[in-house]
């Protein structure tokens, strides 16, 4: 049921994004009175499962869930339909209207996906509001979690104040600027230091083994659960907090982890809370110090409101309020989606060992039905498509957009032959950049990373 409920979300957001970004090219192409031919979801290699004409335009639902496209008469694109740009150019064909009209044709598709952004950023904001701990309020630091971050000489305990020079206000900001992240400034013990990354520390974070966060609130030491053949099964229940070990209080889970690390072999007292009471038992450990026992690594808000370990804040937003807090998230989006291109497309950084492909987009939908998830991973994902889209490769948007400028520009136009060339490169290019994205999904499927 889980895998049905992620596959839905991932088709859905698809077919959203696809569908609002062939509008944007079809609509200018319409006003314009350019001939669109087919307006298709997915690509209709060979055949279509759906496929109705309404007027001039063949609408469809292609059967190989990669894209989606409009054929506009007299383009040049995927299509390669060189026996129609060997005939004689048309009023209706996109080849004989004017270069500013072709410019907004192109760049329709990329502008619809950027608004599209912004008018879920801003819909989030006033229905959602916001939720979120305060990094001031971490009076004890932050719990590291990933072995890469840990290298690089980050503790827990340590209060992260900046990452590259930005203050962190929130701890939800934390995570997400760490991949990025070139130095970090940190308060340990009342003293302010800096810590500079390396330069291929997303690498270093993905070769760590750990599929986890890379930071986390501390939190108690609350059992998610037990390993196979825990000897502690029968001593301790799932939601159980422990409290001491071996008699010494004991606050967070680190702390708890810390200590069971000494306890190879033996047989140690430990007291849990379990609901109002509080209960004395003993835990067992093998040769390893293991205890079998699973134990959380994040607790939902409303968890540690309830225990009184943070204080979490909330904000509603008029819808008046909501509108430059959805332009400004969506504007954030765009930088740190921009920073990221950048440090993937540096070699130094060995981040483009981690370009995923479609198995990666779908592994960020989660388990569960989320409104809220979906429109959130929605959202950046349309910012994604706007930006990729945007490149100068020949065969995207971004292709045509720069040969346009260049006629604009110069007066002259590139010849069809030159377009066509163009666009069977920029094929290339585009096949070879899917199969290296979902390349690198497939080996680390089969290496577990």
């Amino acid at each position: 049921m889980d895998i049905v409920i992620k596959l839905s979300q991932f088709l859905l957001s698809l077919s959203l994004l696809i569908i609002l970004h062939e509008l944007g090219h079809f609509i200018p192409a319409k006003l314009f009175k350019t001939r669109v031919e087919k307006f298709y979801l997915f690509f209709d290699v060979k055949y279509s499962l759906l496929k109705k004409k309404i007027g001039e335009t063949e609408y469809g639902i292609g059967w190989l869930p990669l894209g989606g496209y409009v054929k506009i008469s007299g383009m040049i694109d995927e299509s390669m339909d060189k026996e129609q740009m060997a005939l004689p150019p048309q009023p209706w064909e996109f080849r004989s209207k004017p270069a500013w009209q072709r410019l907004i044709i192109m760049l329709g598709g990329v502008t619809v996906n950027f608004i599209l952004a912004f008018i879920i950023y801003i819909g989030m904001a006033f229905v959602y509001g916001d939720t979120y701990v305060a990094n001031a309020d971490l009076k004890d630091g932050i719990w590291v979690t990933n072995p890469a971050i840990e290298k690089t000489g980050i503790q827990t305990g340590d209060k992260i104040l900046s990452v590259n020079g930005k203050k962190m206000d929130r701890y939800d900001d934390i995570s997400k600027n760490l991949f990025l992240a070139s130095e970090v400034s940190i308060e340990r013990n009342n003293e302010i230091k800096t810590i500079k990354f390396p330069i291929n520390i997303i690498n270093q974070i993905s070769n760590s083994g750990a599929k986890r966060t890379l930071v986390e609130l501390r939190i108690p030491f609350v059992v998610r659960g037990f390993e196979k053949n825990s000897p502690n099964t029968k001593v301790l229940q799932t939601a159980d907090i422990i409290t001491h070990v071996n008699g010494a209080p004991v606050q967070y889970a680190d702390q708890v982890v810390s200590q069971f690390k000494k306890f190879s072999g033996k047989i140690v007292p430990v007291t849990i809370k379990r609901g109002d009471k509080v209960i004395q038992t003993t835990l067992k450990f093998n040769k390893e110090s293991k205890s079998g026992v699973a134990y959380a690594l994040g607790l939902p808000y409303s968890n540690l409101e309830k225990l009184n370990l943070y204080k979490i804040n909330r904000e509603q937003y008029s819808f008046a309020e909501s509108i430059p807090i959805g332009i400004k998230t969506g504007a954030n989006g765009l930088v740190d989606y921009g920073n990221s291109l950048k440090t993937i497309f540096n070699p130094k950084t060995e981040a483009y060992k981690e370009v995923g492909g479609f198995a990666a987009i779908f592994n960020i939908f989660p388990n569960t039905w989320s409104w809220e998830s979906f429109w959130s991973i929605t959202a950046l994902l349309s910012i994604m498509l706007g930006v990729m889209n945007l490149l100068p490769i020949p065969a995207l948007d971004g292709g045509h957009v720069m040969f346009l400028l260049y006629e604009i520009i110069s007066g002259r136009k590139p010849s069809d032959k030159f377009l066509e060339n163009a666009q069977m490169v920029g094929f290339f290019i585009l096949i070879a950049l899917l199969l290296f994205a979902n390349g690198n999904d497939i080996y680390k499927a089969i290496v577990g990373k």
